[in-house]
């Protein structure tokens, strides 16, 4: 289903997003019961089935899907304690610069959410630290077409098999004021103090890891490639598309890349508060089932589990790099649906009642 009104070339609202997820349940009449949680999932014991405790009672069911995604738990890594006078928040509880105290601020972790965020804090007139760890940084746009338009043409949404170190690589994106191709060495210039990846943290002191000119050259190189790539396709093709020499221009690297902070006194230099971000990580503790190997990662091919009747849908590289997107979820859902609707089959079998 198309979005309605949302320019194909631009970010859907997140109001836009939930009203195409309401629009698309009524299409499909889905009977979704809203502020439900699920509380206990176990086998029925003696006959076929699961048994679903929930906040609205109990259900029983033949199939469980498991479609919670990857992204459940806020992670904040074990490095400055609570107790330290620090305000300590994690992206997901970030809403604008107002809910911080006066002072500086580091933001650990620059994916998606913390450089957006740590250039909102720049821009709100924030002092800014900003630790880079290891990313992919594509580009929000090339030669007069979207990043998301490069991934389907270059056959990346479908890729079925991740390259060796990429099992989970942060994406450096933004889709701020229309959306941009991230640059570190611009949010430098702005006024951010770039620091590598955060390492320790002890009697006051952060340190970081010595790893920041590699992080941003290993961004460097993702993003080039990704240039690289869609000119052999438009040359491959004989497409017309607008030249875009600029976009392989980087500026300097800035002092703070070029000569990198190793430890911080968090009160000297003014930190008064962090952002973790950080990521998520799963939470399956409500699914008592035998489905897990010994890492509590699910056991499962393509989606179906070794515990007949527990399906799971929207984890990363599922079947293919778009798995976990709704763009691409679809794949799996049919797939989990066919072999769901075959199930049925053979349990519905009945043989024929022999003549004579």
């Amino acid at each position: 289903m198309a979005f309605a009104d949302v320019d194909p070339d631009a970010f859907a609202p997140k109001e836009s997003v939930a009203d195409y997820l309401c629009a698309y349940a009524r299409r499909i009449k889905a009977p979704i019961r809203c502020g439900v949680e699920v509380l206990n999932v176990q086998r029925q014991v003696g006959q076929p089935g699961f048994c679903i405790e929930t906040s609205d009672g109990v259900l029983a069911a033949d199939n469980v899907i498991v479609a919670t995604g990857p992204f459940q738990l806020p992670v904040i890594p074990p490095l400055v304690a609570e107790d330290v006078a620090l305000v300590q928040i994690h992206s997901s509880a970030y809403r604008n610069p107002l809910q911080l105290p006066d002072g500086a601020v580091l933001v650990v972790g620059a994916g998606s959410s913390g450089g957006q965020i740590a250039d909102e804090l720049s821009r709100a007139g924030k002092e800014v630290f900003l630790s880079v760890g290891p990313h992919d940084r594509p580009p929000r746009s090339y030669r007069g077409r979207d990043y998301v338009w490069w991934l389907g043409v270059l056959g990346k949404w479908d890729a079925v098999a991740r390259e060796p170190g990429t099992e989970h690589v942060t994406i450096s994106v933004s889709g701020a004021r229309g959306g941009h191709t991230v640059d570190f060495r611009r949010l430098a210039a702005q006024g951010i103090t770039l620091v590598g990846r955060a390492q320790s943290f002890s009697d006051g002191v952060m340190h970081f890891a010595p790893d920041l000119a590699g992080n941003i050259a290993r961004g460097d190189a993702n993003y080039l490639s990704v240039l690289n790539e869609a000119d052999a396709y438009i040359e491959r093709n004989g497409l017309g598309f607008p030249t875009e020499p600029e976009a392989r221009l980087f500026d300097p690297d800035p002092r703070c890349v070029t000569d990198p902070i190793a430890e911080l006194d968090l009160a000297q230099a003014g930190i008064t508060s962090i952002i973790w971000a950080t990521g998520f990580v799963v939470d399956y503790s409500w699914l008592e089932v035998d489905v897990f190997d010994e890492h509590g990662r699910p056991k499962h091919q393509r989606g179906v589990a070794d515990e007949p009747g527990i399906y799971f849908l929207g984890l990363p590289w599922l079947s293919r790099r778009a798995s976990s997107f709704l763009y691409g979820v679809w794949h799996d859902a049919k797939y989990l649906a066919d072999h769901i609707s075959t199930q049925r089959m053979y349990q519905q079998y009945r043989p024929s009642t022999p003549k004579g």
